[in-house]
């Protein structure tokens, strides 16, 4: 957020109240303190925020989402097994 001096303020106010109007909120300080925040009286409305849950109902799980595909992800991970095996025993 941008802060100007009283003297800046006074000297460029046209054309700070057009920005604030714009929705750019501003400072203005006294020596470098902050005095008081310039902001447009209509500020634009805040996206709503997400709730959880929101989806509630719309879709089902599976029972066996946990399982799925374990033997197709195991042979990824380990190939075939019953070859390894196969080769050990020889």
């Amino acid at each position: 957020m941008e802060t100007v001096n009283i003297h800046e303020a006074k000297t460029h106010l046209s054309r700070l109240i057009e920005k604030a109007a714009k929705g750019e909120a501003f400072i203005i300080a006294k020596a470098g303190k902050p005095m008081v925040k310039v902001v447009p009286i209509e500020e634009k409305e805040a996206p709503k925020k997400r709730r959880i849950g929101f989806m509630d109902g719309q879709f089902t799980v599976p029972e066996d989402f946990d399982t799925m595909m374990a033997d197709e992800i195991e042979e990824m991970f380990y190939g075939n097994l019953k070859d390894f095996k196969e080769i050990k025993d020889k």
